[in-house]
């Protein structure tokens, strides 16, 4: 029996997590997958928006502007990579400055701070590779760039460090109200709880659907993305968007906090919600459109393509709040874009809920900060041998193409809630994100996980269920 169940490990359910962990209450998070992070959070575009695209007066207006204003707070105290590299939107015919002046008006109306006009020539100055087309901007020094997966993994680390349980690869099948609780059926048994919080993405409409005749609807809409090399990483200094049309944003063209670049991502409307497949007619759109935005796109220097999935509501509106026909019901649904940039405010606009309804007491022990892995990467010399000393797993890089060390994979296995898989082990510490995608270090960190998990190598997975990386070898009797 909990005060409090949270569906869904995203970064919007790990906001909500750490926030509530402020308090004491029994909470508890349940997750279908066997780590956080692994929807909607995993594959995005990693900006964190000024606010001057949703609607004034709408959820995404508010918590945008909330949540911006909270990362630079966040970053510090969750440790994880956060930088204000400033956005700017384009404009690429004259004849639509009336568009981009209205798009300066309604993010004064949000309360985004700081915007200005720029002719070609001052553009030209901040982003020297901008394409011949552009005429205009609208800058915004306060758009940002993150890393989802860091933001979300650091969120769930701290929440469990606080007392919040999380149960991994546990899937919710059914839930109901019996008297003044709810009873959630899942493929590991029941969970008995006094509220619950629907924080489950592209699937919260099942959830909400299950226990209330308020129906709402979560449509499916892919994202598909390029990412280049480090080579062309400063290719623009700024995240660039165009003008954005009733589909979202457009595609952008922005430096990640890693010092990749990506380009992405087009807009599709879907019915299958695990559809993640990439297509080369899609790809092509982005980077033509890209060509927009920048001249020259260093095609060669692609290292990889991939999708993503946001959880698009049919009221073009975050939907969060109580359901009016199920008591202690919270919704935080429909989490599209600015979804990432708004989790911190959603976060305390749910607890706020939660807290105004069971009146807990402060969590007296509550500690804000979590301490990251080490980044060998990012260590001068002599900071590297003293570290080598203290370890010397840090003098034995396992992966070339990011610097990354066995200590810090097994860093990255044994800390809270750590890694399982080897996606698990690629997000935490960037091993197999480089240039050659994995193709050098997979045996080495397949020889890591079945050594720190105690399991044999045929058992170890890419993303966990039956993903397996190898067939044959000796079975455990034979050992």
């Amino acid at each position: 029996m909990y005060d409090v169940i949270i569906v869904g490990a995203g970064v919007t359910g790990c906001a909500i997590a750490r926030e509530l962990s402020k308090y004491k209450l029994n909470i508890c998070v349940l997750e279908k997958c066997n780590d956080v992070g692994m929807g909607t959070s995993k594959a995005n575009s990693a900006i964190v928006h000024a606010g001057e695209d949703p609607v004034p007066g709408s959820l995404k207006a508010k918590l945008n502007i909330r949540g911006n204003q909270l990362y630079e707070k966040f970053s510090q105290e969750l440790n994880f990579p956060f930088k204000r590299n400033g956005s700017l939107v384009l404009c690429f015919d004259e004849n639509d400055m009336e568009k981009l002046l209205n798009l300066k008006e309604q993010g004064e109306k949000n309360g985004v701070p700081g915007m200005e006009i720029l002719n070609r020539e001052e553009v030209l100055k901040m982003e020297p590779n901008l394409s011949d087309k552009v005429v205009a901007a609208l800058y915004l020094p306060t758009g940002g760039i993150t890393c989802p997966f860091n933001v979300t993994i650091a969120l769930a680390e701290n929440a469990y460090t606080n007392g919040v349980k999380f149960n991994l690869n546990t899937e919710v099948s059914g839930i109901v109200k019996v008297e003044d609780r709810y009873i959630i059926k899942t493929n590991k048994g029941e969970f008995q709880t006094n509220v619950v919080v629907n924080a489950a993405g592209l699937f919260s409409d099942d959830l909400n659907n299950m226990i209330s005749n308020d129906k709402i609807n979560i449509i499916p809409r892919k994202g598909e993305y390029c990412l280049f090399d480090k080579e062309v990483g400063n290719y623009v200094t700024k995240t660039l968007f165009q003008l954005p049309t009733k589909l979202g944003k457009g595609v952008l063209v922005t430096p990640t906090v890693h010092g990749n670049l990506l380009v992405g991502p087009d807009a599709q409307d879907l019915e299958d919600k695990y559809d993640l497949n990439t297509k080369q007619e899609a790809l092509d759109f982005i980077l033509n459109k890209a060509k927009l935005s920048v001249q020259d796109v260093p095609m060669s220097k692609i290292i990889t393509s991939f999708s993503g999935l946001r959880a698009h509501g049919s009221t073009g509106d975050f939907i969060i709040g109580e359901v009016k026909d199920a008591k202690n019901f919270i919704n935080a649904a429909a989490i599209e874009s600015p979804g990432l940039t708004s989790a911190p405010a959603i976060g305390e606009m749910i607890a706020e809920i939660i807290v105004d309804k069971l009146s807990p007491k402060k969590n007296v022990n509550f500690n804000p900060y979590r301490k990251g892995i080490v980044k060998f990467d990012e260590l001068n010399n002599r900071e590297r041998e003293n570290l080598i000393k203290q370890n010397p797993s840090y003098g034995k890089i396992i992966c070339r193409c990011e610097t990354v060390t066995e200590a810090e994979i097994i860093d990255s296995i044994k800390r809270p809630l750590g890694a399982r898989d080897m996606d698990g082990v690629k997000r935490r510490t960037r091993a197999g994100m480089g240039r050659c995608q994995s193709g050098f270090c997979t045996p080495k960190i397949v020889d890591i996980l079945s050594r720190e998990l105690k399991q044999m190598p045929n058992e170890v997975t890419k993303f966990g269920n039956e993903s397996r990386l190898l067939i044959g070898g000796k079975n455990k009797e034979n050992i």
